[in-house]
């Protein structure tokens, strides 16, 4: 061919584009996340459990509203009207166990939640010191009762010199009567008995002065066996210990409080009333005690103490009526022969509802005659 002419290039066959797009889609390998969900698909769950627990809750709380409100007006539809109630606390009268004088601790005896009787020791102070002023007060004693004996010895010397003295006397006015005896002599017989008269006289006063200081230096034993036993701590009354205050080796002031424990023999509950209830009740009312911690027993108890003063409800005691209305103070203090049968379960603080009979002749309702079991 000639140069100017060149052959011609082969044509190539045209592209399928549709077919090759296909074999690329078809080589293509798919994404583990091409089928998942957007992001936010997995929170739906979460939230219908949120939703079916507040309204799990919601319900919950409906159904305790309901019952609470069901149990108020039932527990007040259940006392007749000459019955009473009023919340509070169980309370025991707080004994301290304190010492007399100034010390220091030697013994504890009793830790807290023991129980104690009356008389029984529950701790000791230190009285070295006191015991040392005794044996110094015992020696003084037996000082005292060597001057008493001297006392009484001269006593009794002066006495047979006065007895001397008058014999003499005697005899000598017999002489002068027959003549045989002088004026002189009869009158220095007569001073004789004079002066052993003033001796046995002075001789008694000295046997008293010493009986005195012989008493004194006995109470001055007694005195420091008194002190003595005084740093000797007991527990006045039947209880228990609630607290220790003091360890051992502390020193402690007069008065200081080594202990404190409950008079379990006194216990009651103070509740509020108001005015219209608290003019129909008395001193010796009949009562009943049901705690919270023990709601199927009722303890009888009696009305001990009403005020005669209004006040305002402390805000720690719930009552039906307004906070701001007037109330007063009624204790109402549980027998103690129950109290002596069930010592054990007996705790301060406890709460419950005291309820009051007004009326005698009202009867008390099954649920609130004592001891039973609702």
């Amino acid at each position: 061919m000639d140069e100017q002419n060149p052959e011609p290039h082969t044509a190539l066959p045209p592209v399928n584009t549709t077919e090759t797009s296909l074999d690329v889609q078809q080589n293509v390998v798919p994404s583990p996340t091409a089928n998942l969900p957007a992001a936010a698909a997995p929170a739906r769950p979460a939230r219908a459990r949120i939703w079916r627990r507040a309204g799990y809750l919601l319900l919950v709380l409906v159904v305790g509203a309901g019952a609470g409100i069901y149990w108020l007006k039932h527990s007040a539809s259940t006392l007749p009207a000459g019955i009473v109630s009023g919340n509070g606390r169980v309370e025991a009268d707080e004994i301290d166990i304190a010492t007399k004088f100034s010390g220091r601790v030697a013994e504890l005896l009793v830790e807290e939640g023991s129980p104690v009787t009356a008389g029984q020791v529950v701790a000791r102070m230190d009285t070295r010191d006191l015991q040392a002023s005794l044996q110094k007060a015992l020696a003084q004693v037996k000082q005292a009762q060597r001057a008493v004996d001297e006392a009484r010895a001269n006593v009794e010397q002066q006495r047979a010199q006065l007895t001397l003295a008058q014999q003499e006397l005697t005899r000598t006015q017999s002489l002068l009567n027959n003549g045989y005896a002088t004026r002189e002599l009869f009158d220095q017989r007569q001073q004789q008995v004079t002066s052993a008269t003033a001796a046995l006289n002075a001789a008694n006063a000295r046997a008293e002065q010493a009986g005195h200081a012989l008493d004194a230096a006995n109470h001055d034993v007694d005195l420091l066996q008194v002190n003595i036993a005084d740093n000797t701590l007991v527990a006045p009354r039947d209880g228990r210990i609630q607290y220790r205050i003091a360890n051992i080796g502390e020193v402690l002031p007069s008065g200081g409080k080594v202990f404190t424990m409950l008079d379990l023999a006194s216990v009651y509950m103070d509740i509020y009333l108001p005015t219209a209830d608290t003019g129909k009740t008395k001193i010796g009312d009949s009562a009943r005690i049901v705690l919270d911690a023990y709601p199927n027993i009722a303890i009888p108890a009696k009305v001990s103490f009403i005020s005669d003063q209004a006040q305002f409800t402390p805000k720690a005691v719930e009552t039906k009526s307004e906070r701001d209305k007037l109330m007063f103070r009624v204790r109402v203090r549980v027998d103690p022969k129950v109290l002596s049968a069930h010592r054990d379960a007996v705790k301060s603080g406890v709460p419950g509802v005291a309820y009051v009979q007004l009326d005698p002749e009202v009867a008390w309702p099954d649920w609130l005659k004592a001891p039973t079991a609702r």
